[in-house]
């Protein structure tokens, strides 16, 4: 075996049989490595948000269900929500604005009936949109790294590729030993920007489907409580 084949036997056993993305980032040019630590950033912050999203909405769920079951079957609506007022189901934040209006207005001399009907639904649908917004307030940082991250990720590949043709004419060598280093690296940088962009598509569109869910059981909350002030009131 000659020196030459023998060199290169070894050359070839002492390269890495996979990716290092370690490696990778390491190699990279400084533009690129800034890019890939704002895509980490995000990526963790994206994780972030969903599992503090998914633990919320799950003991949103649990206060509702709890507060409701007994709202619906108490005897005195408004003594049940007094003994409940620091529960922290929003639905309780809904009853609590209208049983406030109600007792604003009926301590009136005289009670306007359509008026108070009109004033229940607002100050109940204020609620509504409030806890609704307060609930997805994260969201639209989700939207925005699924949104962006993949160009973000592309930008720095961009660059890497141009560094690696400027190498090119800087060694004057156009062989794959020369630019696959600079290219694998660059590449890199979109693999990131995916790694980060997939699970914030994926989560805001679950998590949206949520919170409309969310807003949509506060609202026919709303809607069946103004009903029964409705009926109390047409019975006074």
């Amino acid at each position: 075996m000659t020196p030459a084949l023998n060199l290169t036997i070894l050359a070839a056993g002492a390269a890495p049989a996979h990716l290092n993305p370690v490696k990778l980032f390491m190699d990279a040019d400084i533009v690129v490595q800034l890019v890939m630590l704002g895509l980490l950033a995000a990526s963790v912050w994206v994780w972030t948000i969903i599992v503090s999203f998914s633990v919320r909405v799950s003991a949103v769920r649990r206060a509702d269900a709890a507060y409701e079951q007994g709202f619906w079957q108490a005897k005195d609506i408004e003594a049940y929500h007094n003994q409940n007022a620091a529960s922290p189901a929003p639905t309780a934040k809904v009853a609590a604005a209208a049983l406030g209006e109600w007792d604003r207005s009926v301590a009136a001399k005289a009670v306007d009936r359509e008026g108070l009907r009109q004033r229940l639904a607002a100050a109940m649908g204020s609620v509504v949109e409030q806890e609704s917004d307060q609930l997805g307030d994260r969201l639209n940082f989700l939207a925005t790294v699924g949104s962006a991250a993949p160009f973000i990720g592309l930008f720095g590949t961009v660059w890497g590729i141009m560094n690696s043709f400027f190498q090119i004419g800087q060694q004057q060598n156009s062989s794959l030993a020369v630019v696959a280093p600079g290219i694998s690296e660059a590449l890199f940088a979109t693999a990131i920007g995916l790694f980060a962009a997939i699970p914030a598509v994926i989560a805001y569109n679950r998590f949206s489907n949520a919170v409309n869910a969310f807003e949509a059981r506060l609202q026919r909350f709303a809607d069946r409580f103004h009903v029964t002030l409705s009926r109390e009131l047409e019975a006074e």
